[in-house]
């Protein structure tokens, strides 16, 4: 499976997504749709640029008991979405019983991949807000091992944890991480951050790239620009 720049649909609406994706003439970039946008929309986004010819994941982070997760596995895998993800926090039996759900009768089902920390949560915020006492490395690793051990395809994670999550889990598992900035921008309110070259480097399979691109003046452009830096 070879690299992919996903670009973070975060709009607030569909009109402000396709006004958005009426500028790509020449590609279908993978998408992410977050809770933002489908919660503000539903189903219809997602049929209607999975209709344009786009691949997407579908960022909800699923987060309860393991048979509501099934459930909404089973639902969203109807969607025909090509990535989706849950909290690793929810446990190996949660994880489990969400690819239960995810799979079709015929065996198929979207990669499924589970968030070990947000980007934005630093190790001070880890101790105090949340009680996690262990370092944040050592806490990533473990939930992508989690991961691994329920089955699932990888993990969304930091750019600078993908290649210790490779050496954890093994090549194959997949990173798919946010956090990415060009080095001459703006790192937001991201902590955990990186370029799209250096992420290349480290051994991330998928970034994921919302404002770099979608605030950029030229958007085709910084996208091109973020799949040279990072695909090549």
């Amino acid at each position: 499976m070879g690299k992919d720049v996903i670009i973070a649909c975060d709009f607030k609406n569909s009109i402000e997504t396709l006004n958005f994706l009426d500028k790509f003439t020449d590609e279908k970039p993978f998408l992410k749709i977050g809770m933002e946008l489908f919660f503000a929309e539903g189903p219809s986004i997602v049929r209607e640029i999975k209709r344009r010819g786009h691949k997407i994941f579908l960022d909800l982070k699923l987060h309860d008991i393991p048979n509501t997760v099934k459930s909404a596995m089973a639902s969203l895998s109807k969607l025909d979405v090509d990535m989706c993800n849950l909290h690793a926090s929810g446990t190996i039996t949660m994880m489990e019983a969400a690819i239960e759900g995810l799979t079709r009768e015929d065996g198929t089902r979207p990669i499924l991949i589970a968030v070990t920390q947000l980007t934005s949560t630093s190790e001070e915020r880890m101790r105090s807000d949340i009680l996690i006492e262990r370092p944040i490395d050592e806490v990533v690793m473990h939930y992508a091992q989690n991961a691994k051990v329920a089955g699932l395809d990888g993990v969304v994670c930091s750019p600078l944890e993908a290649g210790k999550v490779k050496e954890a889990c093994g090549k194959d598992f997949l990173t798919v991480t946010p956090g990415v900035r060009f080095a001459d921008g703006d790192v937001g309110d991201q902590v955990r951050v990186t370029t799209p070259a250096k992420a290349k480097e480290i051994g991330s399979d998928y970034i994921v790239v919302g404002r770099p691109i979608t605030k950029a003046e030229d958007p085709v452009a910084a996208y091109r620009r973020c799949v040279e830096e990072f695909v090549g």
